[in-house]
């Protein structure tokens, strides 16, 4: 990407569950640096997310001894990440994890927003990066790229957009695109289409948890550790406000519920290690988020809030829940239902009608939580460990919830540049998504000449 000797990698990423790379591997049999690191100078983390930082330990391991650069918020979050891969893929002592992490903070060199940092400063070559808010999770960015030869004048403004976030995100401000680019390295993830009303979505929550809650059983959400389980703290905390201003007969609005005393159980020791991480980096809030703090709000520490921490703890919550009447939220990891404690509460608490299931992120096909979306509804049945589980509970799906901009937002973030690019790789997204984006955007340059190229290969969404 720089000169012959010289190259940015961005993104070191882990392929997950059934999905694929272009040559066809799967998550287990892609681990493995197949690309050579001889020449990087740096690699750059747009964000903390598995998918894009998985493979670092085995970039480390492969040799790669250059810095990681990413903005200050995810070189508090990118430890916490891959301490958690190392001790699921590689191990549990805790002599060799305490050598890995340090090794990692000793790698990571954090840039602050909207700050050019020198990569390269050569009789041939200039480049320097600056890092802007993406709006996708807390600390994710995009990066511009400035390319200047000197010795024939020529320059270049490349753009890597990572994983691109939704407007009316709660704590994070909107993305905004760059001034321009020559050449756009674009996420593709919803290309082929438009998100639920996002501006609605806390109501519709609202909605569902007390249609939910007056069975007077739990509600279950799944949901993966960093960046959605933040943000339903933050509208759930935001509902518990507001119901505490609505008083009818003693009791708080909605049902005959109790929702000043609801409990809402955040079952997820690596959640809440991220959750108080997110607390901690409150410079970073959107102004709407720092607003209710400076109120003396707690949006993500409210009184309501249960965390559990261990085994123990957890199994004893879990029978509580189970045989007891009381209406109570459960957050719990991780959010397709493919691992984590919310299989213990699905397996004591599927096959009961008090209780409620409720979706708010992409259910990947094959994965449990796609079995209760497609037969909860029918009365069928989920198959866990060898066993069936009938589903009784009732199933909701409520969307607006996802960290990723739609079809509309992506692009925006090319026309919303006021010089906008002359080339086009979409990556990170299905083919389908991919075509449709694509057009898209060739319909915007009306005729005029762009090549919009596009990568193969499968990807999640989230």
């Amino acid at each position: 990407m720089m000169d012959v000797n010289a190259s940015l990698l961005i993104d070191c990423g882990l392929f997950q569950g059934a999905e694929t790379s272009s040559d066809g591997q799967t998550a287990t049999s892609k681990l493995a640096i197949d690309f050579p690191i001889q020449g990087i100078t740096a690699l750059l983390v747009t964000h903390a997310h598995i998918d894009h930082v998985g493979r670092i330990p085995y970039l480390l391991a492969a040799g790669f001894d250059g810095p990681i650069l990413c903005s200050e918020p995810t070189a508090r979050l990118l430890p916490i990440v891959l301490e958690d891969a190392f001790k699921l893929g590689v191990s549990r002592d805790q002599r060799q994890v305490e050598r890995y992490i340090k090794l990692i903070e000793q790698r990571v060199t954090a840039i602050a927003y909207n700050t050019w940092f020198s990569l390269i400063d050569s009789p041939s070559l200039n480049a320097r990066v600056r890092l802007q808010r993406a709006g996708h999770i807390l600390g994710s960015v995009y990066a511009e790229v400035d390319l200047r030869y000197p010795d024939s004048g020529e320059s270049k403004r490349l753009v890597f957009s990572g994983d691109l976030g939704a407007p009316y995100s709660p704590i994070l401000p909107a993305p905004k695109p760059p001034y321009g680019a020559d050449i756009l390295v674009l996420e593709s993830t919803y290309g082929d289409r438009l998100h639920e009303d996002r501006r609605n979505r806390r109501m519709r929550l609202e909605r569902v948890l007390e249609e939910a809650l007056s069975d007077q059983g739990t509600v279950l959400i799944p949901a993966f550790s960093i960046g959605r389980t933040q943000e339903l703290l933050y509208e759930i905390e935001d509902i518990l406000h507001q119901k505490s201003k609505i008083r009818v007969d003693g009791r708080a609005g909605g049902k005959h519920l109790d929702w000043a005393n609801l409990p809402i159980i955040l079952d997820s020791p690596l959640a809440s290690r991220f959750t108080q991480v997110y607390r901690e980096l409150k410079p970073y809030w959107d102004t709407e988020a720092l607003a209710r703090v400076s109120s003396g709000r707690r949006p993500l520490v409210f009184e309501n809030l249960l965390t559990v921490d261990s085994h123990a703890a957890h199994q004893a919550m879990l029978n509580r829940l189970a045989h007891t009447g009381q209406p109570a939220i459960v957050i719990a990891g991780n959010g397709m239902c493919s691992g984590g404690r919310i299989i213990n509460y699905l397996k004591g608490m599927l096959h009961d009608p008090r209780h409620n299931v409720l979706f708010v992120g992409y259910q990947a096909e094959g994965t449990p939580g796609r079995q209760i979306q497609q037969y909860g509804p029918s009365g069928g049945y989920l198959q866990l460990d060898g066993q069936r589980y009938p589903i009784k509970a009732k199933v909701h799906t409520l969307g607006g919830y996802s960290a990723h901009a739609d079809q509309q937002g992506l692009v925006r973030f090319v026309t919303g540049m006021r010089r906008w690019p002359s080339e086009i790789h979409l990556v990170h997204g299905e083919l389908l998504a991919q075509r449709a984006l694509q057009q898209q955007l060739l319909a915007r340059y009306e005729g005029r000449e762009l090549p919009v190229h596009i990568s193969t290969g499968a990807q999640r969404q989230s």
